[in-house]
């Protein structure tokens, strides 16, 4: 029998409790949306949920003037609607951090850029801390970067929790959100494993997907996810955000995630400071359904 003393990686994975039987975790989501959805899709929670959006543009041609203009439109929404909460954040790619800093006027609104060789994490360490410092140095408040599944599914914990380590660290201050790729992940036992080591590495926010390579968001990793993070609050105190990107985009999907944070994290979690969606066309849906008429503002 061996005497050996687990590392600090297996000692922690052990110690979470949250459940991971795919077939169990899929009945609790069912249960929870279809009891308690639609007493959520309202026109007040629309609104919150419009305040909690990622405004995001990702793509290969975005330049600097297209950037521009994406920001243009956030500052023109408060003009146009200065009854409503602006969107949480603008998402780019780090390198126009610097012109979203500039263009942006609306003080409410974050900058977060993705990171860390978004979308894959398939790079050096280094350069992963420099992406990240860079973009922090250019206007950046938020960072998101991508959990390195290589290193996950290796079993390599130690490099895994010391790349979120060293980028946390780098931001000198800013909220790093971790992007788990639950898509490539597949199972609830790999995305429990994954929310805790991000966690206790220092995540503010875990994140679900890319919605890049990958099948995105789903409810039903977002379940593991919220008793991840409900359990680590317990245990320490601390909340940690979460967000869900990738293929959510229509009012119904983002009043499912609002419902299972309602009902698994509660009612301190429903603001954009702990609650995000990331998403590029649900800002105009959610918007048409507030005013009750098709707008195209972004």
């Amino acid at each position: 029998m061996s005497n050996e003393t687990p590392d600090k990686y297996t000692q922690v994975l052990n110690a979470s409790t949250v459940g991971t039987d795919d077939a169990t975790v899929a009945a609790e989501v069912k249960k929870i949306i279809d009891e308690h959805a639609a007493e959520n899709n309202t026109a007040e929670v629309h609104k919150l949920l419009f305040n909690c959006i990622d405004l995001t543009t990702l793509k290969s041609t975005d330049s600097p003037s297209s950037v521009a203009a994406f920001t243009e439109n956030v500052n023109d929404f408060e003009e146009r609607y200065p009854e409503l909460p602006s969107v949480a954040a603008i998402c780019v790619y780090p390198n126009f951090a610097a012109v979203v800093r500039t263009v942006l006027d609306v003080s409410s609104v974050k900058i977060a850029c993705v990171s860390g060789g978004f979308p894959s994490s398939q790079t050096f360490e280094e350069i992963k801390i420099a992406e990240t410092s860079l973009a922090m140095a250019n206007g950046a408040d938020e960072i998101d970067i991508v959990l390195n599944v290589g290193y996950f599914l290796d079993g390599d914990y130690e490099s895994l929790c010391d790349e979120i380590t060293e980028q946390k660290e780098a931001m000198r201050g800013g909220r790093l959100k971790v992007i788990l790729e639950t898509g490539a992940l597949r199972t609830a036992e790999n995305i429990k494993k994954a929310s805790v080591l991000s966690l206790y590495s220092g995540a503010d926010f875990l994140k679900t997907s890319t919605g890049k390579e990958y099948p995105g968001a789903s409810l039903e990793a977002a379940y593991v996810m919220m008793q991840c993070i409900k359990e680590y609050y317990e245990k320490t105190g601390n909340m940690v955000g979460f967000k869900a990107a990738g293929g959510v985009s229509t009012v119904e999907d983002a009043v499912a995630y609002y419902t299972l944070a309602k009902e698994i994290l509660g009612e301190q979690w429903l603001n954009n400071e702990y609650f995000r969606i990331g998403a590029s066309r649900l800002a105009n849906t959610l918007l048409s359904a507030i005013v009750g008429e098709e707008v195209k503002q972004f």
